[in-house]
């Protein structure tokens, strides 16, 4: 039993490295100019994911400049997952994640799952699956190249995929306290809906020691644990530059909390 649940821990750490590294959206005006968005893009956020204390796994989480796109202006958001490598044989985890957004809103137009893992406490797993947002006909579409498989979703109002969410919390929104943010992700394998409750926290971080921080919290379920449910929190710096410095997962099976190490500017 020990063993096993271990195993689940482990593998429910690809969703924690996007979905719940990457942090929420707020309504709001999402119609600012790209030269705005250039003064927080090109920033890269490095954590490190321990469980009962022991470090497990990295994450990081890039944004970068921005380009065009068949005359349109876009921006790439990447996340890659790694294990440590003394872990050895036991589980190996190479995972890297990409969402391409429009600029001036951070709408998502594809999300890209690189899945490459495996070891005596992981579940073998290599494949490559990209989310389309096809906003004409509204519907996404689920591309599986090495099955030649296609699923279709409907597209509903205000969706997005874990780290087109993240970016547009990031670059554009304002967290507010006592106020709800509500929110649609699709991370390949359903649509999730789900409310964040805000409070004001003083924590200390690694990197920047004793700061004032927002906290969101939400419950959701885990589709790696039968779909029972846990907690997110993401607590950001209340400074303005909304900095994510910790992640923390209530799950069925314990507690994982990802820690802000390093930021770099590109």
């Amino acid at each position: 039993m020990k063993y096993e649940k271990w195993i689940l821990r482990i593998r429910l750490l690809i969703f924690i490295g996007v979905v719940l590294c990457l942090g929420p959206a707020a309504n709001g005006d999402a119609q600012k100019q790209i030269s705005e968005q250039g003064l927080r893009s090109g920033n890269s956020f490095f954590y490190t994911a321990k469980k009962l204390g022991v470090p497990i796994l990295t994450a990081s989480i890039k944004i970068d400049n921005g380009s065009l796109e068949q005359g349109k202006p876009i921006t790439h958001i990447q996340a890659d997952v790694k294990s440590l490598s003394y872990f050895g044989f036991l589980f190996r985890m190479n995972n890297h994640f990409t969402s391409t957004v429009e600029s001036e809103t951070c709408s998502p137009i594809r999300f890209r799952k690189e899945i490459d893992q495996d070891g005596l406490l992981i579940e073998k797993k290599s494949y490559f699956q990209t989310l389309m947002f096809d906003y004409s006909n509204k519907k996404i579409v689920l591309e599986k190249p090495e099955k030649k498989e296609k699923q279709e979703f409907p597209l509903l109002p205000d969706t997005y995929d874990p780290l087109s969410m993240f970016a547009r919390c990031y670059l554009k929104e304002d967290i507010d306290l006592k106020r709800e943010i509500q929110m649609s992700i699709h991370d390949g394998i359903k649509l999730r809906q789900m409310v964040f409750h805000s409070k004001k926290e003083r924590i200390t971080s690694k990197i920047f020691g004793e700061v004032e921080t927002i906290c969101l919290e939400s419950t959701t379920s885990f589709s790696s644990f039968g779909e029972k449910e846990g907690i997110i929190r993401i607590w950001y710096t209340a400074d303005g530059k909304k900095t994510p410095i910790l992640m923390e997962l209530d799950l069925p099976v314990g507690n994982v909390k990802f820690e802000l190490e390093e930021i770099r500017e590109d």
